[in-house]
């Protein structure tokens, strides 16, 4: 009776807590309850955009028992502050203590992502149909092969594994990663550790030729391989195909080391690719090199030509650390920042400088790209104002940290190196009015609690 009382009223409970589109709408009063109801959770302490509703309602049509849940940090400042949140938006992954957080938003890539973290590190697969099936249904899959004759159901378990070794063409023990692109699987052949089965996969995990869109602009900026080779190539001209062949031919020498990666020059969406590289559509095809670790470098080949052979040499040259540096990322718009020049524009003491921190994959940054533009070209002329940009996800500035995108920061002119956030409307109306009261209006200092409180409206929008 007490067991059927206590259900009766844990169901009551979880009944209370809210939900708008399939998300669970969390406060401090409830937090700890939704933990307690729900083992697996994935809260956003901000209000989740499309992508984060869309995961909750596919793992709910699945009847999962992972849930999401959002808080409204600019409400439930002292939750926030609880859990250690600092930037906005901040998403937290609560499983038995853990607060792990997914690298990638895409609905998708999260709910793979909570898959992963929910379910066994190992799947025991069930005979030759299993193995076809975990293939068949992923884009990468890997698995380990191994016989145990010292198993209870030695015999049993030795025929299901010799038709599996057999269908699959495995000949040993041992780890195989399949995939459904490039050469279709890739055998590992080294020492069975964990430091050499994580590079393993992440070295062929990846196609050896990978296209940028917004779908894998996370996987190429948050991997390992912080080296990118680019080819700028319309996609719809005649060789395309050709050349694509020689720069995968070329690629597979340097998997793991570097990134290959095409840009499909003719996009609007890249054209702002081509402008970061000192890039016209015209003078496409064309390969540059960049590395994104503490001080960006981009290289240029030679050559114009585009073969395997060439953009061989060139890739061997950078490994040996023998290629010359074709600059060291100046600005090639008027408008970028980087690492290295950002000192020295955004502290200049006779301008006032007004600069957006954004990331290439960023929507709500992609929607503020002809507002800024608008506003960069209305200010072009002006003797002590500079507008800027700087993409974030290449480079990391000491003085200033940035938890969400687009954080914008306007640099008033002086020698007291101060630091306004931008607080107001992201418009061109009432960026000129922030501009022309030189920060006064619609900003507040760097760190204050009400800007800071401000930043997480406007980064939630």
């Amino acid at each position: 009776m007490w067991k059927l009382l206590l259900l009766c009223a844990l169901a009551v409970a979880r009944a209370e807590i809210a939900e708008e589109e399939d998300v669970l709408v969390l406060k401090k009063s409830n937090f700890d309850e939704a933990l307690a109801a729900h083992p697996n959770i994935l809260v956003e302490f901000c209000d989740p955009g499309p992508e984060f509703a869309k995961a909750a309602g596919m793992l709910k049509a699945e009847g999962s028992e992972i849930r999401l849940g959002k808080v409204d940090a600019t409400e439930e400042t002292e939750l926030a502050q609880d859990y250690g949140v600092r930037g906005y938006p901040t998403i937290k992954f609560f499983k038995g203590g853990d607060k792990a957080s997914p690298k990638n938003t895409l609905a998708d890539d999260m709910v793979t992502w909570l898959k992963k973290r929910t379910g066994p590190a190992v799947a025991a697969l069930d005979g030759v149909t299993g193995a076809e099936s975990l293939i068949a249904d992923n884009e990468v899959a890997v698995i380990g092969f191994f016989k145990d004759p010292k198993s209870a159901d030695a015999q049993a378990f030795e025929k299901a594994a010799e038709a599996v070794y057999a269908k699959l063409e495995v000949a040993e023990d041992g780890v195989v990663l399949f995939k459904k692109f490039d050469e279709g699987r890739n055998t590992f052949d080294g020492e069975m550790t964990k430091e050499n089965l994580l590079a393993f996969v992440k070295a062929n995990q990846l196609p050896l030729v990978i296209e940028f869109t917004e779908q894998t602009a996370p996987k190429i900026f948050g991997g390992d391989i912080k080296s990118h080779i680019l080819m700028f190539l319309p996609k719809e001209s005649s060789d395309f195909k050709e050349k694509m062949e020689e720069f995968k031919k070329a690629s597979a020498g340097f998997k793991g080391k570097i990134l290959f990666i095409f840009i499909d020059s003719d996009l609007d969406d890249n054209q702002r690719i081509l402008e970061f590289f000192g890039l016209k559509k015209e003078e496409c095809p064309a390969i540059r090199l960049i590395t994104l670790e503490d001080e960006m470098t981009k290289y240029k080949p030679e050559s114009d030509a585009i073969t395997a052979e060439g953009i061989t040499a060139f890739c061997t040259l950078f490994t040996e650390g023998k290629l010359k540096v074709t600059r060291r990322e100046p600005i090639t718009l008027w408008l970028v920042l980087v690492g290295k020049n950002f000192e020295e524009v955004a502290f200049d003491s006779s301008k006032n400088v007004f600069v957006e921190f954004y990331a290439p994959w960023c929507g709500h940054c992609k929607q503020l790209t002809p507002i800024w533009d608008k506003l960069g070209e209305k200010y072009k002329d002006t003797g002590n104002i500079v507008i800027a940009k700087m993409d974030s996800t290449a480079n990391e500035i000491e003085t200033v940290k940035v938890h969400s995108f687009p954080t914008l920061k306007f640099f008033p002119a002086g020698d007291d190196r101060k630091v306004i956030d931008y607080n107001g409307e992201r418009t061109l109306e009432g960026f000129s009015k922030f501009l022309d009261s030189d920060g006064k209006d619609g900003g507040a200092p760097a760190g204050d609690e009400e800007g800071d409180l401000e930043e997480v409206r406007s980064a939630c929008l």
